[in-house]
């Protein structure tokens, strides 16, 4: 991690230890890192809206959920996408 501390495959590990441990304030800030550096690192979308849905932040998990659909469209990574539209319609609809 030292060799390359903004690697988003490390950081999102990194972010899922936080929320394991149960800080899920330092978990938010690393996936929103991640999406602020590498904004097609698909995987923090899904996981990052999780998080404030579950904190009750329902709006601004919607907007997650969209950008993250948005960019799994862009970037042909169609599996992804299903699984941001299935939580982003459970939660809307």
């Amino acid at each position: 991690m030292k060799e390359n501390p903004r690697d988003s495959f490390l950081q999102h590990a990194l972010a899922l230890e936080y929320l394991k441990l149960g800080d899920k304030n330092q978990a938010r800030k690393i996936f929103e890192e991640i999406l602020e550096l590498d904004p097609d690192y698909v995987g923090s979308y899904y996981h990052l809206a999780k998080l404030l849905e579950g904190m009750g932040e329902i709006d601004v998990a919607i907007t997650w959920y969209e950008k993250g659909m948005e960019t799994a469209k862009k970037i042909g990574d169609l599996h992804s996408f299903g699984e941001l539209r299935s939580a982003y319609e459970e939660l809307k609809f």
